[in-house]
């Protein structure tokens, strides 16, 4: 008599499960994500050669100072397309950036001895902190409540110090008689400062006391050539440093350990951020083309990280004239 499909579960439930397991004997497991490679984000000489900062606000743009002419404040797009963000006032000219902790924009101004304070929404700046006795704020650490740490470094000397900016502006000398102090983090746990000093190759970490003192001086870190410039910390507390002149990032553990140096393509990388969609993708200036550069790895930036939580409020910042 004829067959039923009905009469014969084991040839339907096989006629069923045969396209499922010709698809999946086909399909190609996804390919691996190349990490610490590096390539260009934005077209050579779009920043000039004074191209730092850089920082990432909630939405994935990427912030650099000096885009396309020296006392702007550049915004990039994650598919870098950039534009002016906003011109600094008068003589001022930037270096550092963070964003705090309800969006606001810092920046450090090594000609004016500010800090500036930005509206992200509005674009107003006003003077957060201004102070005659630094030499030339350069690059900004922030804790997750808005405390600011700049490094303040004296070239011609070859000295340098350090300032603890308080939430209300409020100026005190943190650290001083330092060789170059540039490169300036705080730990994901905020009980670390870590400053390296570009002329002297060395990377010391400091206890942050509960009032923001820094004590427990000790060396995390010391590089036999080359000069270091900006820092950043991921989630795990590894430390990410530009070495300046060399054309590498170095990812150094919470210990001190080298784990990895990425040779990026141009031999001055001034400084580092971390975006991104999941935060991986590290942004990099680059000092000699002017450009911003880009590299996956393999976990999110701690400033990414914050970002996701911060929350954007209008800060009724003064516009300056």
């Amino acid at each position: 008599m004829p067959y039923s499909f009905n009469a014969l579960p084991w040839l339907r439930a096989f006629a069923l499960a045969l396209p499922l397991a010709s698809l999946t004997a086909c399909a190609s497991p996804p390919a691996p994500e190349t990490l610490f490679v590096a390539s260009a984000l934005t077209a050579p000489h779009s920043f000039t050669k004074g191209i730092e900062g850089p920082a990432v606000d909630g939405d994935g743009n990427i912030y650099a100072v000096n885009f396309a002419r020296q006392q702007t404040i550049g915004k990039v797009t994650p598919d870098g397309q950039g534009e002016v963000f906003l011109t600094l006032p008068g003589a001022s000219i930037a270096n550092g950036i963070r964003f705090g902790s309800r969006g606001q924009m810092y920046l450090a101004d090594y000609i004016e001895h500010t800090i500036y304070v930005v509206d992200p929404v509005t674009r107003a700046i006003a003077i957060h902190a201004r102070d005659a006795r630094m030499t030339q704020p350069n690059d900004i650490a922030i804790t997750q409540d808005d405390v600011l740490y700049a490094s303040d470094p004296n070239w011609k000397e070859n000295t340098g110090r350090v300032w603890r900016i308080a939430r209300d502006g409020t100026v005190t000398l943190a650290l001083d008689t330092m060789g170059t102090a540039n490169g300036i983090e705080v730990s994901p746990d905020g009980k670390i400062l870590y400053v390296n000093e570009s002329v002297q190759r060395n990377i010391w970490a400091y206890d942050i006391g509960a009032d923001g003192a820094l004590s427990g001086k000790r060396l995390f870190r010391r590089f036999d050539d080359f000069g270091m410039d900006g820092m950043r910390v991921d989630v795990d507390g590894n430390l990410y440093v530009t070495r300046y002149s060399k054309g590498t990032v170095v990812k150094l553990s919470p210990q001190g350990k080298l784990l990895r140096e990425i040779s990026v393509p141009g031999a001055k990388p001034s400084n580092i951020s971390f975006g991104g969609p999941d935060g991986r993708t590290a942004y990099v200036t680059e000092v000699v083309q002017g450009r911003l550069l880009q590299f996956r790895v393999d976990r999110p930036g701690l400033e990414w990280q914050r970002g996701q939580e911060r929350k954007v409020y209008p800060l009724a910042v003064p516009a300056i004239k």
